[in-house]
């Protein structure tokens, strides 16, 4: 079986390099992205089984990157998790920062992240999009 790949998209290195060393150790391929701009490419080259972006961001913010790809047909369909620092852990389960999202489909999580509850929400993320 292929390994599902997810794309992640955020401005700090760390935090990039943190998920991909975890997310490789549970078998999943992972494309990397610096910015919202960078990702919205990254998905249309690799159409990943699901995104996760950071919101702010430089050159293109986390919000514009999503409505890039909500109005491209190809990746619109990929499920989004918002791994953010703006927000608190109330506010995960709401509509944030003018993002107007598929709540079924996309979810925001608060940095920082518990990775045992970041690596579930992926994987029902995925079986959900299936």
């Amino acid at each position: 079986m292929q390994a599902k790949k997810v794309l992640v998209v955020d401005d700090e290195k760390r935090i990039r390099e943190l998920l991909e060393i975890r997310l490789v150790s549970e078998g999943y391929e992972v494309i990397l992205g610096q910015n919202g701009e960078e990702g919205v490419e990254l998905a249309k080259k690799h159409l990943p089984d699901v995104i996760i972006m950071d919101v702010m961001m430089p050159r293109m913010d986390g919000a514009e990157a999503v409505r890039c790809i909500q109005e491209d047909p190809v990746i619109k369909h990929i499920p989004i998790l918002f791994l953010t620092s703006i927000i608190t852990r109330e506010e995960e389960k709401g509509r944030a920062f003018g993002i107007q999202i598929d709540a079924a489909k996309h979810k925001f999580m608060a940095k920082p992240f518990d990775t045992p509850v970041l690596l579930a929400e992926i994987r029902k993320m995925i079986a959900k999009s299936k």
